[in-house]
C-alpha cells in the first residue's frame, strides 16, 4: 500500500501561486476566444448582462492577481506565513468550510460563474437561467455559513 506524504505549507503555497497563474492564462486565453468568436455583442446583452459579465470576469481576474501577490508575499514573510497556516489550520473555520458546502460547493460556483459570463456574451434566456443558480448557490452558501457560525 502507497501511504500519501502530506505536502508543506511551503509546498502548498507554491501550488497555489502555480494554479493561480494557470486561471490567469486562461482568463486572457478565454478572453481572446470570446472576442474571436463574436461574444459580447452590445446589440444583445442586456444592461444586467453586461455589468455581471464584466464585473465576474475582471473581478475575478484583480482576486487572481491579489491572490498571486499575496501567496508571493506568504513565501518571503516566514512570519506572515505562520500566522496563515494557522488561521487556515483553525478546527472552527475548517468546520465552517464544510458544513457550509465545503470544496464541493467551491468548484460549483466557480463553474457557475463560467457559464453565467460566457451566458451574457452569447444567450439571454441561458444568462438568467444561469444568474438565478448563481445567486441561489451564494445565498444557500451565505446562509449556511451563517447558521453554523451563529450555533458556536
Amino acid at each position: 500500500m502507497v501511504k500519501f506524504r502530506r505536502p508543506s505549507y511551503v509546498q502548498k503555497i507554491r501550488w497555489r501561486l502555480r494554479a493561480s497563474w494557470l486561471v490567469l492564462v486562461c482568463m486572457l486565453i478565454y478572453m481572446v476566444a470570446i472576442a474571436e468568436l463574436g461574444g459580447g455583442d452590445s446589440r444583445i446583452m442586456t444592461d444586467l448582462a453586461d455589468f455581471i459579465s464584466r464585473f465576474v470576469f475582471f473581478g475575478g481576474m484583480i482576486y487572481v492577481i491579489t491572490r498571486i501577490v499575496h501567496n508571493r508575499k506568504l513565501l518571503r514573510d516566514r512570519l506572515r506565513m505562520k500566522e496563515q497556516m494557522r488561521r487556515e489550520q483553525d478546527e472552527r473555520n475548517q468546520y465552517l468550510h464544510d458544513k457550509s458546502g465545503g470544496a464541493v460547493l467551491d468548484i460549483l460556483l466557480m463553474l457557475l460563474l463560467f457559464a453565467t459570463v460566457t451566458a451574457a456574451l452569447f444567450n439571454m434566456p441561458a444568462f438568467y437561467t444561469a444568474f438565478s443558480l448563481l445567486v441561489a448557490a451564494i445565498v444557500l452558501k451565505t446562509g449556511a455559513y451563517l447558521l453554523y457560525s451563529r450555533g458556536q
